[in-house]
């Protein structure tokens, strides 16, 4: 891949000796600091003006940032909203068309095809929308805005050496509202860092080349962690007398050992015994049961929201022949205000919950299996109205 020396210092060893612009403030004395910051780390002064030229904040992508609420669905919900027959059907069709590339994948970085397809199908529908944000806009945008500007002001300055090597136009490509781009949606840093000329013209081109997006999504997946040849996730059943606070990614056993405690496959059998995994109950004691492998980890590096997580892992199960899971019958979890009151009582009982948001995360599902503990309760890290009447 074409980099200058100042790219290949970025990535090795951060932003070196940038002056770092502050975010907030006036946008065109930002954009006007960030052309400086560019010089500062070796780019030309006149390409950086030329490529900030233009640039607008843009308060849709504010909003967008601030309405993720499609992930305060509980797992079964979100995952039959996003898993389709339609979905199903177009990644067999997709393996079937570009077999040669996945077979590429599966022997370079040995990575399941159904975990690019997974990935593809999630999140542009295997390249039909994958945003119409003005890539650039919405960077600055959001280097500008002070809520997450160290993850977004690298990024601009990735571009722009995408930019130099004729991957970029700031003024024509697009993407997601955060700064993705491409058919499975990867920030500039991420391009440069990993992208793959998966069909050979000289260009890695992720919004227009199947092969160079599925290429440079499996090196990415490789260089944060991917264990060649290796599992993700598996479908299990759960005896009666399992100990649910056993449940969960802080406590991780090998194969053999769940085993031995009565965990078994729901469909073939569980992976080598030697393997590290934790048991996943995303919606308590009641609903499905997976045992997770190392890899299954890899997943948080692209996306942080557990339940997206399983369900993209899960989907690739799905491609890959896994029957549907058994959704079991789990007890109503708890959402909104009700959510928020948990975290506010689970707060003043000394748990760290984080935001009082009304969302599960880590902190709120490893605060409830502790208070259920305490309180004689299944502690299996699902908030339900009996929970909350108890505290």
């Amino acid at each position: 891949m074409r980099a200058t020396v100042l790219a290949a210092a970025m990535m090795a060893g951060g932003m070196v000796q940038a002056q770092t612009v502050p975010c907030g403030g006036d946008f065109g004395a930002f954009v006007r600091g960030l052309s400086a910051e560019a010089q500062s780390l070796g780019f030309d002064a006149a390409a950086a003006d030329a490529f900030l030229r233009g640039v607008r904040l843009d308060p849709d992508v504010l909003r967008a940032d601030r309405r993720q609420g499609i992930f305060q669905d509980p797992f079964i919900t979100f995952s039959r909203k996003l898993i389709s027959q339609s979905r199903l059907d177009k990644g067999r069709q997709m393996s079937d068309r570009f077999d040669a590339v996945f077979d590429r994948i599966e022997r370079d970085y040995g990575i399941a095809r159904g975990v690019l397809l997974a990935f593809w199908a999630f999140e542009t529908d295997y390249g039909t929308f994958q945003g119409d944000f003005n890539t650039l806009n919405a960077l600055v945008t959001l280097a500008h805005d002070c809520r997450r500007p160290e993850i977004f002001r690298p990024q601009i300055f990735a571009a722009l050496q995408l930019h130099l090597n004729g991957d970029f136009d700031p003024a024509t490509t697009t993407g997601a509202w955060a700064g993705e781009i491409g058919m499975v949606q990867m920030l500039p840093r991420d391009i440069l860092e990993n992208g793959v000329d998966g069909d050979g013209d000289g260009h890695v081109l992720l919004k227009t080349s199947a092969p160079d997006a599925l290429m440079s999504g499996a090196k990415m997946l490789s260089h944060l962690g991917w264990r060649h040849g290796e599992p993700w996730l598996q479908e299990i059943a759960l005896p009666e007398a399992f100990d649910w606070f056993e449940a969960g990614l802080h406590v991780e056993k090998t194969v053999a050992e769940w085993e031995r405690l009565g965990v078994r496959a729901r469909s073939g059998t569980l992976d080598d015994g030697r393997l590290m995994a934790s048991i996943l109950l995303p919606q308590g004691r009641k609903g499905p049961a997976f045992i997770a492998y190392p890899n299954f980890r890899v997943y948080f590096e692209w996306n942080q929201s557990f339940t997206y997580v399983l369900t993209a892992a899960y989907f690739a199960t799905r491609l890959q022949g896994a029957p549907v899971y058994e959704a079991g019958n789990p007890e109503p979890g708890l959402a909104g205000e009700d959510m928020k009151q948990l975290q506010r009582k689970l707060a003043a009982r000394g748990f760290d919950v984080g935001e009082i948001d009304g969302i599960l995360g880590s902190g709120t599902r490893n605060a409830v299996r502790m208070v259920q503990r305490e309180l004689g309760m299944p502690a299996d890290a699902w908030p339900t109205a009996a929970l909350l009447s108890r505290l």
